[in-house]
């Protein structure tokens, strides 16, 4: 599959690597993609990024990533739907990371000893998210009829795919259809 993805298509994955080794965590997930999409300069998602003003809030995209990790995957959406049913999801986090350590719910430890896409991009595994991603941008190239996935397929399958870079992305402007008519 990855002979079909262009210079920035890779670049992307390898940063998406990069980004989880620097974090220590034990694999590559569809947010280390986006933090590697953000990281990206001169290419075709990189101007969308900028044309919708995301490169501009970086470190508030990271940070809310970070502190969906923190809340064990659950996205906003999730935690005020528990809050509506009484559930205070900040304070079961607080109580887990009490007992257990800061991050305690962030999946540490999760993809250990699992062979597949890092065998390409580095020793870490990439998750089964991060896979979709991976998929679903090679699936908007082909649907779009073009020969090669850039690190655009991979930015329009990151707002395809529903879960925490969506809703992430989503909150600041960065959707389908915002990305189709900047990319257009």
């Amino acid at each position: 599959m990855f002979e079909r993805f262009t210079s920035n298509g890779r670049a992307v994955v390898t940063g998406a690597v990069e980004h989880a080794e620097r974090v220590g965590a034990d694999s590559v997930d569809d947010g280390h993609l986006l933090l590697a999409l953000l990281d990206r300069q001169g290419s075709r998602a990189s101007f969308a990024l900028a044309a919708l003003g995301a490169d501009r809030r970086r470190e508030e995209i990271a940070e809310a990533l970070a502190e969906a990790r923190r809340r064990g995957g659950l996205t906003q959406a999730d935690t005020e739907a528990l809050a509506g049913l009484g559930i205070d999801v900040e304070e079961i986090v607080a109580r887990v990371e009490e007992t257990h350590g800061a991050g305690a719910l962030a999946g540490a430890g999760a993809g250990r000893g699992r062979k597949g896409l890092g065998s390409w991009f580095g020793h870490r595994p990439f998750t089964r998210e991060a896979k979709d991603v991976l998929v679903r941008a090679l699936r908007i190239a082909t649907a779009r009829r073009e020969r090669t996935v850039g690190d655009e397929h991979i930015l329009l399958a990151l707002t395809t795919r529903p879960g925490i870079v969506a809703e992430v992305l989503g909150d600041r402007g960065v959707t389908r259809e915002a990305l189709d008519r900047v990319l257009a």
